[in-house]
């Protein structure tokens, strides 16, 4: 059964991929769906296996590398981090193949599109059901290499092809760095299996090591290493970059790659190696000021912005900024706990944007839109409740998880985790206000739309909003129903049963009253706030930002990352390639090679043809001459 999970979505992907054109657009789209729907079923199973009967597996599937001390096998392990990550994966994918059937309706490309969403769901799962690095190492890449066909799906797009080239460039850089963190593990340890690297951990505690010149501790070194790749997978700040221009893809794309799963291979790769990063103080403390300042940036930066995909592609960079700073202060249950619940009012949010885009005949500026939540009223409804989880309002999904880091954060006492906190409350307020931002520009207000008229718009088919509908009892209920699995007293004894390791056991203490309430009411009354700046008064915001207009450009621009790489890292290396080219490559190689020889053997050639001439004297004389120097060679000789 557990060997199923993963091979339906590639059978799924290898009879869409090869034999679309032969079975028909309609039977690609059901067997897709259909082989990924079980494979989540399946998934469900093994989990609830997993609580019920604390069920825990290693199923070796096969032997794939053999060599020296190296030994890796293909193979599927079961405990409580994978299968949450399986059920993570597997549902939020399934309900996308669903939902892409009525999306996509109009593409003459379906087939293609539903086996490269079936290829990426195969490729997460191996990397999240692994039992060593270089089985994850696979799966991360297969996933980036996924997202690159998906992002760049309508290649006839510009857009989308520089999209999809930008995430594969960015990701490859934080990729190198998880590939050394991997080399480094098995320069260490001689293996790169899980089991056997967190075993031998505690006996390099004090090895140091020199890399780029400066000395390491070689546990701080692995750490930092394969948070690098993290950090470009699960787009924190520095390697963000490509996120919000992922969304050049189908929106269906965003939704499974860029809400629920890929992004979130990162948080799950520090919670898979906790065993590691509870000994390197340092790693910890950074990740907590990376994850806590990517929070910040990308709220700041979805105030301002008008297309309703990347508002949402912010709040997910932002959210993960969450689940890391959770892992910094060693929450890890916490951070998944977040993970799990933003899968669904992220998967809803990103799905919805989807449904009012497909209303809107594929307009995607707010500014374009309003005065529709009559006429989505669905769409609308389901919206709502994926921004109320989103925000955190109490006793939806977000806030079970959000506040539970934020509070784990304030609990740890030291000056990171303070700063967190203050840091997490902060971006919560902002994360309300951009969210309702969203709404009241999309769906109040006055119809703003030239181009298509009010009439026109209509509510998705049910191909589309049951998706919505099964996400929406997600983003309501998983916080409350699984809050005591996840983060309950006793959790990590219990439920997580070794997954994640700790030196030192979570704070069990209650902060203080004031503290608990203030998010909450922030959040709250964030709502009539953001309606009477966006609905009531609407030239409020244009006034606020003349008057601001530095800042606002500042954040429009998204704090000038895109410009800053452009100007220390692209252009000199476009102008230093140039400089190859010309001098190395046209001048030296090509002056002295092929284009060298050839403009020699060409003149030696226009000197012979001289000889040439017709006249029997002259060809006389040569024969002579070559008679002579045939007589001198066998002379001397």
């Amino acid at each position: 059964m557990e060997i199923s999970i993963i091979a339906l979505p590639l059978i799924a992907s290898i009879i869409a991929g090869f034999f679309g054109k032969l079975i028909g657009d309609r039977n690609s789209e059901i067997i897709t769906s259909l082989l990924v729907t079980v494979s989540a079923i399946l998934s469900a199973i093994v989990l609830y296996e997993v609580i019920i009967n604390q069920y825990q597996d290693n199923i070796i599937i096969a032997t794939w590398i053999s060599s020296g001390t190296l030994e890796v096998n293909w193979s599927m392990k079961i405990d409580s981090l994978s299968a949450i990550m399986l059920v993570v994966v597997t549902s939020v994918s399934s309900l996308v193949h669903i939902y892409s059937i009525g999306y996509m309706s109009h593409d003459p490309h379906k087939p293609r599109f539903m086996a490269y969403l079936s290829l990426f769901t195969f490729a997460m799962l191996m990397l999240v059901s692994s039992d060593n690095f270089v089985q994850l190492f696979f799966g991360w890449e297969g996933v980036g290499l996924c997202s690159y066909f998906l992002i760049g799906f309508w290649f006839k797009k510009e857009s989308a092809n520089k999209a999809a080239i930008k995430a594969f460039v960015v990701n490859r850089v934080g990729d190198f760095g998880f590939a050394l963190g991997i080399f480094l593990i098995f320069y260490l340890f001689g293996t790169v299996n899980y089991s056997e690297v967190f075993e031998l951990i505690p006996t390099i505690v004090d090895k140091n090591l020199i890399f780029l010149g400066i000395e390491f501790n070689s546990i701080d070194l692995i750490c930092l290493l394969l948070f690098i790749g993290a950090m470009g997978k699960s787009a924190q700040l520095l390697l963000h970059t490509w996120l919000p221009d992922a969304m050049e893809g189908p929106t269906p794309v965003s939704a499974l790659i860029h809400a629920a799963t890929m992004v979130t291979a990162g948080v799950f790769l520090v919670v898979r190696c906790s065993p590691i990063y509870e000994y390197s103080e340092l790693a910890l403390n950074i990740i907590t000021i990376i994850g806590m300042s990517t929070a910040f940036f990308a709220a700041t930066v979805a105030l301002v912005q008008t297309d309703i995909k990347k508002i949402i592609a912010y709040s997910t960079c932002s959210q993960l900024g969450y689940m890391f700073f959770a892992t910094g202060v060693g929450a890890y249950n916490v951070a998944m706990f977040h993970l799990f619940t933003h899968a669904f009012f992220k998967a809803l949010l990103f799905l919805g944007s989807g449904s009012v885009i497909h209303a809107f005949k594929d307009e995607q500026n707010i500014n374009n839109m309003g005065g529709v939540w009559k006429k989505l009223p669905y769409t609308y409804g389901l919206m709502i409740i994926g921004t109320l989880a989103l925000t955190g309002f109490p006793f939806l999904s977000g806030f079970y998880s959000k506040d539970a880091i934020i509070e784990f954060a304030y609990l740890k006492g030291n000056t990171s985790g303070l700063y967190a906190s203050g840091i997490g409350i902060i971006t919560a307020l902002l994360t309300s206000i951009y969210s309702w931002r969203l709404i009241f520009k999309t769906f109040h207000g006055d119809y703003n739309n030239k181009k298509i008229k009010i009439e026109e718009t209509h509510e998705s088919p049910l191909v589309m909003l049951i998706p919505l509908f099964l996400l929406s009892i997600g983003a309501i209920f998983a916080g409350y129903l699984f809050k005591e699995l996840f983060i309950g007293y006793g959790s990590i004894n219990n439920f997580w049963q070794g997954s994640i390791f700790l030196i030192k056991p979570l704070s069990t203490e209650h902060p203080p009253l004031w503290f608990l309430i203030l998010t909450p009411v922030l959040v709250i009354l964030s709502i009539p706030i953001a309606y009477y700046l966006f609905v009531k008064n609407k030239n409020l915001p244009k006034q606020i930002a003349e008057v601001n207009k530095p800042l606002y450009n500042f954040l429009l621009n998204k704090w000038y990352f895109d410009e800053l790489y452009d100007s220390i890292i692209v252009k000199p290396s476009k102008n230093f390639g140039l400089f190859l080219w010309k001098f190395f490559d046209i001048r030296l190689i090509d002056g002295f090679g092929p284009d060298g020889i050839s403009i020699l053997i060409k003149k030696i050639s226009l000197k012979a043809k001289k000889f040439q001439s017709g006249f029997i004297y002259q060809y006389a004389f040569v024969m002579l001459l070559g008679f002579s120097a045939l007589l001198t060679f066998l002379i001397v000789k």
